[in-house]
């Protein structure tokens, strides 16, 4: 399959649009923020994280854990596109609270739902927050954001399945769970470019034999085929013999964007660059025919959810599919330049179709599902704020720096703090090792034996309500101690609960006892994060 020729006169020379919907000029980057701003704003309303009795991290039903990973790497990149901080600590606290007892987002409360996809849409938020240098808290004793993508990489290694169809991951990681018995090209190929950004970042080539033996099996089972189309998966009762045929945008975009980094990897190595122009030459299934709604022949069409968005028969996750195609095909421009002319022709009127849905709801700019229609199409929620807000950021893109590798300096403790300073510090991302077996391994990958972390809300400035990083570390056989007051200042108990009045934070009371139940707590004008702490008889 060749790579479709496109028109020399790219669409980012062209005059500016306004959208009926949502105001975008696609061609002024002050435009695509404020839209990108308008979109995170909405995004952020279906999050309920801070809410009392809410998990952190979570948006909730109906909404899949695993599209909560995806909304926080899209505000990592609303981060680093727009130069907006206000909503880092919002952030920093959902990737921290989800990590797990193993730090490898292995989190209890999923048990009963997580796939390995799931978690490696997390692992891969991580990896972002990894390559953008996203701050970390500067008071937090959890590991790196590296480490958490090492570990849950380590992770699925351990879960290569050769017992069946030669190799590969299954949808599901627990064998109670539908689809265990299911292996799919997402799972494979979101372990396939989380092994590649690894490569990439730590120059570890025993992350990129596995992305290489990752995407050589997927090729070899069928789920690649001959002409580069990515097919959804097979079950393991027939040896993955008889494929599913479905074709999902994210599935397609996590090998292409895996393959680019390859190519980046390997100093453009011949068969990486052949894989990403052609993987790329077959994602044109998701921008032709029907997409093409302004009828003009420099027009390749707008990304659609071919699967389903045509029959109206998508289900709530597969809303962010395209929102993850957009973020990667953005930053596969990064890491392999030759495809910035087809990839940045398919976004700007993917974005120009989403700016238009974009007119729903009370605002006037909640965003709708079929970018195709020029009308608000009434079917919104967290995937379709998640899309459009990624297909925005993706323009901005093309002229934005790569994603930095462990060499890089990691940011001034006042960019940690939120602020923007004028340099970097000198000091060396923390991140991977290799032992004598080669195997990745990591630092600092646990806390220190005996002690929780403790997370506190305080009261800050910024749009809704902003958020202040608080971290103390309970003394439960650990070397951390709780950090002491420096105030005197009213401390009111009540049913267990301790909470500083004056400061605005909380302080906790221990006891002895070694576990932490989270309750949130809203008091007047701002919001407390409040820890119940107990033991078997929940007394205080």
């Amino acid at each position: 399959m060749l790579l479709p020729t496109r028109p020399s006169v790219l669409l980012y020379t062209l005059s500016p649009l306004l959208a009926n919907g949502l105001s975008l000029d696609i061609t002024s980057s002050a435009s695509i923020k404020n839209a990108s701003s308008i979109v995170a704003k909405d995004m952020l309303s279906y999050y309920h994280g801070i809410d009392p009795g809410q998990d952190p991290g979570i948006f909730g039903g109906p909404y899949l854990w695993s599209e909560s990973g995806a909304a926080w790497g899209s505000m990592i990149d609303y981060w680093n596109y727009t130069g907006d901080a206000q909503y880092v600590a919002l952030v920093q606290r959902a990737l921290l609270w989800q990590v797990g007892p193993d730090n490898d987002y292995m989190s209890p409360n999923q048990t009963k739902a997580e796939g390995n996809d799931d978690q490696a849409i997390w692992a891969l938020t991580a990896m972002r927050a990894a390559e953008l240098q996203f701050p970390h808290p500067s008071t937090s004793t959890s590991p790196s954001w590296l480490d958490l993508a090492v570990n849950a990489f380590n992770d699925q290694v351990s879960r290569w399945d050769t017992s069946t169809c030669g190799g590969g991951l299954r949808w599901q990681i627990f064998n109670f769970n539908q689809g265990y018995d299911y292996k799919n090209a997402i799972s494979t190929g979101a372990f396939f470019q989380l092994a590649a950004r690894l490569a990439r970042y730590t120059g570890n080539q025993t992350y990129a034999d596995w992305a290489t033996k990752s995407y050589d099996w997927t090729s070899s089972i069928g789920f690649i085929d001959h002409d580069y189309r990515v097919f959804d998966g097979a079950l393991v009762t027939g040896n993955c013999s008889k494929i599913d045929p479905l074709q999902w945008t994210y599935a397609a975009g996590a090998f292409m964007y895996g393959s680019a980094v390859m190519t980046n990897f390997t100093n453009t190595n011949a068969t990486w660059e052949i894989r990403t122009n052609q993987l790329l030459a077959s994602m044109s299934v998701f921008f032709t025919g029907a997409n093409n709604t302004d009828g003009t022949s420099g027009n390749p069409g707008i990304m659609t959810e071919v699967a389903c968005e045509s029959f109206g028969t998508c289900d709530t996750d597969q809303y962010a599919y395209k929102g993850l195609t957009a973020q990667w095909m953005g930053e596969a421009m990064q890491v392999a330049p030759f495809t910035k002319d087809v990839i940045m022709s398919y976004l700007q009127h993917s974005a120009e179709g989403a700016a238009k849905q974009c007119s729903g709801g009370k605002n006037g700019t909640t965003c709708g599902t079929r970018w195709t229609k020029s009308e608000y199409d009434g079917k919104t929620g967290l995937g379709q704020e998640l899309s459009a807000l990624n297909v925005f950021l993706a323009n901005l893109a093309v002229n934005s720096s790569a994603p930095t590798n462990a060499n890089t300096t990691v940011a001034s403790t006042a960019e940690a703090n939120g602020t923007t300073p004028s340099s970097s510090s000198t000091t060396t991302t923390s991140g991977s090792t290799t032992t004598t077996s080669g195997k990745p391994t990591t630092t600092s990958a646990k806390p220190s034996s005996g002690s929780q972390r403790w997370w506190g809300i305080g009261e800050d400035e910024g749009v809704g309500g902003g958020m202040e990083w608080m971290e103390w570390m309970i003394d439960g056989g650990g070397e951390e101690e709780e950090e002491e007051e420096e105030e005197e200042e009213e401390e009111v108990w009540k049913h267990g609960w301790m909470i500083d009045l004056g400061r605005g934070g909380v302080a906790g009371k221990t006891d002895g006892r070694t576990g932490l139940e989270r309750y949130n707590f809203v008091a007047g004008s701002f919001s407390l994060a409040v820890w119940k702490v107990w033991s078997n008889d929940l007394t205080c």
